[in-house]
């Protein structure tokens, strides 16, 4: 099959699009006004079919609708702006400097969203006649529940995807997995006493500062894949409880976050955790947090906070058809590759079973970072890919 080629004026308004995108602030919950930007958009290129759900996703559907199904799927949302002053640039200005577009959510993940509803066009303009339908799902809330959006939409509108790609960033490699995420909230009990006599009491926080010990040595025993790499464990919050600053805490809470390699469970994860908490002969428990929350539609979200590992075969056709659609619009073989964050493929793949695999433009690396940025000849070589991997897949002549 011939490369794909975005014409010039498909360029210009894909990055202008994008630029839009970047310059909506998009927060976890807040993506009301970058999904409307994104809908007008979808009309304005003529998509036959588009809509939003309860949640807040839009949804695009291209095609037949008579065979199998191939998801492009993006999330809207971004992380929040912690440290404004380490940006050298405004977060939501969208400046392009030699061909970099700047901004939050540049790389994590507008480019591909834009990248994936261009190459959605270009496929329509090139009069590919496709066996089967493109998805083009566009989710919320991915950056503090992966999973949740894509969950939501499909059993909303019942799309049953026969396979998903994922358009987080890659640096336009093929990632076949990533790790699992669990996180715990692990409480420690004391008992309160005036500061002025803590012998009286017994300091919650020293004891949460033995089991952060103990939890650093595990942190460095966990089982490792030969592909996705090691689990790992950190603590990324404490807080105390006491009824006032002057008094003994009788309560300490510390929130872990607990990455899964392959062979490794949340039962696996709680029952470490349970082993510290009893080698210290400490009074404390640990469980598996929930998140609970309203998305921008005042629709309630709520799940447990545990997202499997997943792996999809090298040899899977799936991926085989991914490298060779990358490989005809780069010129080169892309290489094949594992995500280190987390994804929604947690749901496609690892609780729907779903073949599923990873290509966007942009770098991991710059994600949630200052300065965030992503090349813009990465967003347009990304836009063909996509058309060429559902040519390959649904097209014909």
């Amino acid at each position: 099959m011939n490369p794909f080629r975005l014409p010039d004026i498909d360029r210009q308004n894909l990055s202008a699009f994008l630029r839009d995108l970047v310059r909506i602030p998009s927060p976890s919950t807040e993506e009301q006004d970058v999904a409307e930007r994104i809908v007008q958009e979808m009309k304005t290129l003529g998509f036959p079919e588009v809509s939003v759900d309860s949640l807040g996703n839009v949804i695009a559907r291209i095609g037949s609708g008579r065979g199998p199904t191939l998801m492009l799927n993006a999330h809207m949302d971004t992380v929040r702006v912690s440290a404004p002053d380490s940006w050298n640039r405004d977060p939501f200005g969208a400046d392009v400097e030699e061909g970099i577009l700047y901004g939050l959510g540049s790389s994590d993940m507008k480019s591909g969203l834009a990248a994936m509803i261009y190459g959605a066009k270009l496929l329509q303009d090139e009069g590919i006649t496709l066996d089967g339908e493109v998805v083009i799902a566009c989710v919320v809330q991915e950056e503090e529940c992966e999973g949740l959006g894509t969950r939501r939409l499909m059993e909303e509108s019942r799309i049953r995807p026969d396979w998903v790609v994922i358009g987080e960033p890659t640096d336009l490699d093929v990632s076949r997995g990533q790790r699992g995420r669990l996180e715990m909230r692990v409480v420690a009990h004391g008992r309160s006493a005036h500061a002025a006599s803590p012998r009286l009491g017994d300091n919650a926080i020293s004891i949460a500062a033995r089991l952060v010990f103990g939890l650093e040595i595990l942190a460095e025993q966990l089982a490792e894949d030969e592909f996705l790499g090691p689990g790992t464990l950190a603590v990324t919050d404490i807080s105390s409880q006491a009824s006032s600053r002057n008094a003994i805490p009788d309560r300490c809470t510390l929130i872990l976050d607990r990455r899964l390699t392959l062979g490794e469970n949340e039962t696996k994860a709680l029952a470490e955790v349970q082993r510290v908490i009893a080698r210290e002969g400490v009074n404390a428990e640990v469980g598996v947090t929930h998140y609970h929350t309203s998305s921008y539609t005042g629709n309630v979200c709520r799940t447990r906070e545990f997202y499997p590992a997943w792996v999809l075969s090298a040899d899977h056709p799936l991926v085989n058809a991914a490298v060779q659609a990358a490989q005809i619009q780069l010129q080169r073989r892309p290489q094949i590759v594992c995500w280190g964050f987390s994804t929604e493929g947690v749901y496609t793949a690892g609780e729907a079973g779903i073949p599923t695999v990873g290509f966007g433009p942009g770098e991991e690396a710059a994600a949630h970072t200052a300065d965030e940025h992503v090349r813009l000849s990465d967003v347009y070589t990304a836009a063909e890919v996509y058309a060429q991997l559902a040519a390959r897949l649904l097209g014909r002549k």
